[in-house]
């Protein structure tokens, strides 16, 4: 399985999660294999602007079977499902920490991430 963050930085594990997967400056790619951390890869953003469509894309030509984000538009999030891509919104925090809660199960997100920053409107 491989999860991918959008982070604030290139530091893998240590980077923040970016509040904006969709103007993240990086991605932290996360491989797991038998529930154990086996690698960890922080690619920057190959756009500057994107279109609908690209950064799932993006997502699965790195291999990811999982997003973990904190905000995200329904069209993004239906991109990803239509690539067979799982999402998981509301996460914030460090990104290793948010990985680790997943594999453990016990991952904290943000319900209403909805009514935070520009998430508060329509864009």
């Amino acid at each position: 399985m491989k999860i991918a963050v959008p982070s604030t930085g290139p530091e893998g594990l240590d980077s923040e999660v970016s509040m904006h997967f969709g103007r993240t400056p990086y991605y932290t790619f996360i491989t797991v294999e038998n529930g154990v951390i086996k690698n960890v890869e922080s690619v920057p953003t190959p756009f500057e602007e994107h279109g609908p469509g690209d950064i799932p894309n993006f997502i699965k030509e790195n291999n990811g079977d999982i997003v973990i984000a904190y905000g995200m538009g329904q069209r993004a999030v239906q991109f990803f499902n239509q690539l067979g891509i799982k999402v998981i919104l509301g996460a914030y925090g460090r990104v290793g920490d948010v990985v680790n809660a997943f594999l453990k199960g016990n991952i904290k997100t943000e319900e209403n991430w909805k009514e935070k920053g520009d998430f508060g409107h329509q864009h």
